[in-house]
């Protein structure tokens, strides 16, 4: 029980779809029936706007954070990146939302706000960039990922924190995966463009 009851928390906190919630409770709108279908906070922007957008990348991350705060709360051994880690996957494959969840980078992020926020500023600042260059969330995303890799490696080899770049590795080939179809749609030239920024 020691193990079991933190390890289900966290994979209940990052099962939340916010998405979801925000989207029926508020707009009475079911996102998953709307834009690309998933329940990640690029498709709530698309569907719902930038205020619930917002609501949603917040909450998203705090799923995260939370997950992995989690040995503050409850004595436990286990490494508190794993907790985070398991958010993750509970966002990816949420069990109240018939384990069809979003593409881990604000959850990814979350973790990051927990452990280690200088990465998460950093994060922040590269995403932001990012978009205002290439106006696309996914290769965003992806190139988010890579410089996180890369900062992981840079701190691990100064620090010795390897479980925080084994995570950081994890996580990075998550959203990699989680956007192959965007891939194939950047290759393709048709992946949509934010108009935003």
């Amino acid at each position: 029980m020691e193990i079991l009851l933190p390890v289900l928390l966290a994979y209940l906190l990052g099962s939340i779809p916010s998405a979801l919630w925000i989207g029926k409770i508020f707009y009475n709108t079911d996102v998953r029936t709307k834009g690309s279908g998933n329940l990640g906070a690029t498709n709530t922007f698309r569907v719902l706007g930038s205020t619930a957008g917002l609501i949603v990348t917040v909450l998203d991350i705090l799923k995260g954070t939370a997950a992995t705060l989690i040995p503050l709360y409850i004595d436990t051994n286990i490494h508190p990146l794993v907790f985070g880690l398991i958010a993750v996957v509970g966002h990816m494959y949420p069990v109240f939302a018939k384990f069809k969840g979003g593409k881990a980078v604000a959850t990814s992020g979350g973790i990051l706000l927990g452990y280690q926020w200088p990465l998460f500023i950093v994060a922040v600042a590269v995403l932001l960039l990012a978009l205002k260059i290439t106006k696309m969330v996914s290769l965003s995303s992806m190139i988010l990922a890579a410089v996180a890799v890369i900062y992981a490696i840079i701190y691990a080899v100064n620090t010795g924190d390897y479980p925080f770049l084994a995570v950081i590795l994890v996580l990075a080939a998550f959203i990699f995966y989680r956007h192959r179809a965007n891939i194939a749609r950047i290759r393709a030239g048709t992946e949509p463009k934010i108009k935003f920024m």
